[in-house]
């Protein structure tokens, strides 16, 4: 029967009570499929490190004596376009250190002369643009929490925190040096991370470790220990062992004070106000408790320099997400924020100051011992209005079971200080929720999956306040295979947590996937091949509410391109009024049930061309019979390595009858960003978004004048979309220093 025959296919199949004999299934799958204590796949590649025989001057240039005593690492395996020989690219990696720093030197060789590709020299570039070597170190040895370094062909560092397996947060940023240098046959990388930079086990000897290269000249991606093709180079279940001759030295005392100096001018020309001027002072403290366990502490923090969240066009029933990037809430972030699902998380960090201040915090992150993490965090909000003064208390636990499994449970706390119902309304005095998951991960990585159970405490609300959820996944080159489901009670509240489906009052969910990949031998193709993605929601009376399928055609070229083309069925019952152009307006009424299907495409270009580009759209029905064009495309050009520039947009056209009739949104976007040096940034971009009715401006200036200590000079602007007359506008200036004690 095909998957496109309406809502009657799935109902007729499945029942919400599948939920409950699919997690016996899930159990007894977890039972036979993986291996308690396999050996680590990569076992056998090693590389042995021992002090540094004379000083190391990190200058980007292999000439110090140092370096000609040291184990070499090469022979790198080719992870992509194929993973079956050895790299055409050779790269050849030295490491040492000393009581203070972990040395690294990296000699890559160009296999075409004098030619790199870059988009700049930004900080965290994007991986998949840039000639890159990067370093994941398994500081642990479990498989499953590390850290990652690395550096662009023209010098831009990279630095990242590890979790659930290998997943790089490049929001983490840390104090340590790096220095790249070119030449017609190569690119140097070398670098220097101080110990107290980052956290590890005392007392071991081995480290997992690898190395990962990408050459997009050649369009190939390499690794020293092998990893399949089908994880990325970053997975640390595909690490090497680095083997120190005695345990690596106790970093000392290691308290770090980062103050900072803002002033902020303002004004809201709306309400027509006089410029406000805000001088502000505070900062953070990092304490090393023991070499893996850190202590983090702020008063007063001030998030004027992190990122403007890049604005969506929203045609959603649901809140939209947007990550963390404020960088006290990011050290160990996966023990708090990875837990549930990327729907149903009991914690979401940027719930906590969401338009009032932060007055302080404590967070106590990190490993007790080799099996056992630990993450405690306590913050204070200000009073704003009829909100009264909030305390966030969150306390995550997980222990390590067999080879890179895990079990772990989460106590996420909101109290209201002095509340006051007359005072404080719209707010709940309280709101608590205590969950404990297990995470699956085999040997191999191939297998994969998690069970959850979650449950919520919240005045006048005692009963069906719970939620559960499991998936499992089996991954090789060629076949994935998914099952996923949700049940949340109509009473479940995370008022600290993100879960945009609990707007539903309650609901069941399967999410049943599959895909195949044909491996060709083409000078163009690598592989091809369909995935079919369903989404099936039920209502608290066990109705089918929501039912998707996408089936879709997947080509990857071996210059990373890719084309995507796709058809869809949607059902849809609305469980709540619903306006489909969320403008404000005219809104579909509850239990009104609507049908469409669709198609459309997506296209990605290589990044080899200095000229990239991509492109997706959609074609096909709406809510009450309407119809929806949608096309996105984004277009960039980089003047290597010092100017990329980037125009996005997205339009849709929407046709509905009366009294919507036609509809049309627009999103654009130009982004500039100049890498003067790989210390000094500029950027700035435009966002025109008519169905928010605003255009932002927002230019930064970002000079790190030493490492991990910034200047920074912010300028935004908001602008009414339809006449252009300013809303408001705002300047930052802010100076951060990284003080070692």
């Amino acid at each position: 029967m095909s998957p496109f025959r309406g809502r009657h296919f799935l109902n007729t199949s499945y029942s919400p009570d599948t939920l409950k004999n699919s997690t016996f299934l899930f159990l007894i799958v977890l039972a036979i499929s993986f291996d308690a204590k396999g050996q680590k796949p990569n076992e056998n590649y090693r590389y042995h490190i021992h002090p540094s025989s004379s000083p190391i001057h990190i200058d980007g240039v292999a000439d110090d004596d140092a370096w000609k005593n040291t184990q070499v690492a090469d022979n790198f395996f080719m992870v992509t376009p194929m993973d079956t020989s050895f790299s055409r690219s050779k790269t050849e990696v030295r490491m040492a250190y000393d009581k203070q720093n972990l040395y690294i030197l990296v000699i890559n060789f160009k296999p075409v002369q004098g030619a790199i590709i870059v988009e700049s020299l930004k900080r965290d570039f994007a991986f998949g643009k840039n000639d890159n070597f990067l370093l994941f170190m398994d500081t642990f040895d479990d498989r499953t929490n590390g850290f990652s370094f690395g550096a662009n062909a023209a010098g831009a560092p990279w630095d990242g925190q590890q979790g659930d397996g290998g997943t790089v947060d490049l929001s983490w940023d840390n104090k340590w040096v790096s220095e790249v240098k070119n030449d017609d046959e190569k690119w140097v990388w070398e670098a220097a991370i101080p110990f107290k930079s980052i956290r590890y086990k005392p007392g071991i000897t081995q480290w997992g470790i690898n190395f990962s290269r990408q050459d997009l000249t050649i369009s190939e991606k390499s690794a020293w220990a092998p990893v399949p093709r089908q994880f990325p180079s970053a997975s640390l279940a595909y690490t090497g062992v680095l083997v120190w001759d005695t345990p690596p030295p106790n970093p000392g005392p290691n308290i770090s004070l980062i103050p900072y100096a803002a002033t902020r001018l303002t004004r809201d020309y709306q309400r027509d106000t006089p410029n406000k001027y805000k001088p502000t002072i505070g900062g953070d403290v990092k304490i090393g408790i023991t070499p893996s366990l850190n202590l983090d502490l702020t008063v007063n923090p001030d998030f004027s320099q992190v990122d403007v969240d890049v604005q969506q066009t929203n045609l959603n029933r649901f809140e939209l997400f947007f990550p963390e990037r404020r960088q006290f809430f990011l050290e160990n972030a996966d023990l708090f924020a990875n837990f549930g699902y990327a729907t149903l998380r009991p914690f979401f960090s940027r719930r906590i100051g969401l338009g009032v201040p932060i007055q302080f915090g404590a967070r106590m992150s990190g490993k007790l011992n080799k099996n056992w993490r630990i993450g405690v965090l306590d913050v204070q909000t200000s009073s704003q209005d009829s909100t009264p003064v909030q305390n966030y208390a969150v306390f995550a636990l997980q222990r390590q079971l067999f080879s890179r499994s895990n079990v772990r449970v989460l106590f996420v706390n909101r109290d209201a200080v002095n509340f006051s119902p007359e005072r404080n309304t719209g707010t709940n005095r309280f709101n608590r929720n205590i969950g404990a998951e297990f995470n699956l991960a085999s040997t191999n990585n191939l297998w994969t999956g998690k069970v959850m159970v979650l449950k919520s405490f919240t005045p006048e609300k005692t009963t069906e306040d719970y939620s559960h959820a499991a998936d499992l996944k089996f991954s090789n080159a060629n076949f994935t295979w998914q099952w996923q489901h949700e049940y949340v009670g109509k009473n479940y509240n995370a008022e600290v947590g993100y879960v945009p489906n609990a707007t539903r009052m309650g609901y069941y969910k399967i999410s049943p996937n599959v895909a195949y990949l044909f491996f060709v031998k083409s000078r163009r193709i690598i592989s091809h091949g369909p995935k079919l993605v369903s989404n099936i929601y039920w209502d608290n009376q066990k109705s089918v509410s929501d039912q998707e399928y996408i089936l879709s055609y997947n080509i990857n070229f071996i210059n990373r391109a890719t084309i995507s083309v796709w058809g869809a069925s949607n059902y849809v019952r609305l469980l709540r009024p619903f306006d489909p152009t969320n403008l404000g307006g005219f809104t579909l009424e509850t239990n009104s049930e609507h049908n469409w299907k669709s198609t459309g495409f997506d296209i990605a270009s290589g990044p080899q061309n200095r000229l990239t580009y991509n492109a997706s759209g959609v074609f096909g029905g709406y809510y009450q019979g309407g119809h929806r064009n949608n096309l996105r495309a984004e277009l960039g050009y980089r003047f290597q390595p010092f100017v990329a520039i980037a125009m996005a947009g997205n339009y849709n056209d929407i046709r509905l009858p009366a009294p919507w009739n036609r509809k049309e949104l627009w999103l654009v976007g130009p982004r500039i960003d100049v890498t003067f040096t790989n210390k000094l940034f500029f950027t700035t971009f435009v966002q025109y978004n008519n169905q928010a009715d605003n255009i932002n401006l927002n230019s930064r200036i970002q000079w790190r004048y030493k490492p991990a200590s910034d200047l920074f000079l912010v300028y935004t602007d908001n602008y009414l979309a339809e006449n252009f007359r300013v809303k408001n506008r705002a300047v930052v200036l802010k100076f951060t220093y990284w003080w070692n004690l």
